[in-house]
């Protein structure tokens, strides 16, 4: 089977972006499940239940997100009761929604686990036990294993990599905006990059306006940035995988252009 995983959607030009190509992806790569990281979709900053619905509706079978996907408050009772959406599973233990998706999509067993780094990032608790302890409760019978490590530091992201290496079908890093070229494959059969990309505005600084980002390292107070617009490219991996064993067989990297 083909498991599509979309980087870090960004705004309006990411998100009209996978609309606009979600379904000419799935059949050329013949993907089986497309997942994508929605935590920037709303103007840059976490999704709103409007959005999620044309999400799903356009071929995107399960949401991850990240640090920003609470931003948009109206987001808190949907993802309550959306299990596709996910949010970091080593949030606490209180927090609205899951960060372990288990079930069925497509006919497939399959399972995401959604996962935040604690370098450089808000706190949080341990990513490392929580995915060792996520894995231990997935079925056996699942074999189909995603994870989104959203995560700043590059070192992270490989460690959590080789912590799973054979325990997971994916390893996936996200979070950066900047598509790394170290997709490979791990011992015992785990796909790894150190981060997916980010499919949105690359006229920018990383999918927001380039001289609202520049003002804000030369001047305080300044502006929250707003989204870029123009030279916009799709950012993926395709990972096949034996759905027997779930181990991935071969992680393609993808970068396509689109065009308005």
């Amino acid at each position: 089977m083909n498991v599509l995983m979309i980087a870090d959607v960004v705004a309006r030009p990411g998100r009209h972006a996978v609309l606009d190509k979600i379904r000419e992806i799935r059949e050329q790569y013949k993907i089986d499940i497309a997942t994508m990281n929605a935590e920037n979709v709303a103007g840059g900053f976490s999704i709103t239940p409007v959005l999620a619905d044309e999400l799903f509706g356009s071929g995107i079978d399960l949401m991850t997100s990240g640090n920003h996907i609470f931003d948009k408050h109206e987001i808190i009772p949907y993802i309550e009761k959306n299990p596709r959406l996910l949010r970091p599973a080593n949030y606490p233990p209180a927090t609205p929604g899951s960060g372990l998706f288990v079930g069925e999509i497509r006919g497939f067993k399959i399972a995401v686990l959604n996962l935040l780094g604690r370098v450089f990032m808000p706190p949080v608790d341990d990513p490392f036990r929580v995915a060792d302890e996520a894995v231990k409760s997935i079925p056996a019978d699942v074999k189909i294993r995603l994870v989104d490590m959203h995560c700043e530091a590059t070192s992270e992201k490989n460690a959590l990599g080789w912590f799973l290496a054979g325990r997971v079908s994916a390893v996936i890093g996200s979070h950066t905006h900047i598509q790394t070229a170290d997709e490979r494959i791990l011992d015992g059969g785990t796909a790894y990059i150190t981060d997916v990309g980010m499919t949105g505005s690359y006229a920018g600084v990383i999918g927001m306006d380039k001289n609202h980002v520049i003002n804000r390292f030369i001047n305080f107070p300044a502006r929250r940035a707003d989204h870029a617009k123009g030279d916009v490219w799709i950012c993926a991996v395709v990972i096949e995988i034996n759905e027997e064993t779930g181990e991935a067989l071969k992680i393609t990297r993808l970068r396509l252009e689109h065009q308005d």
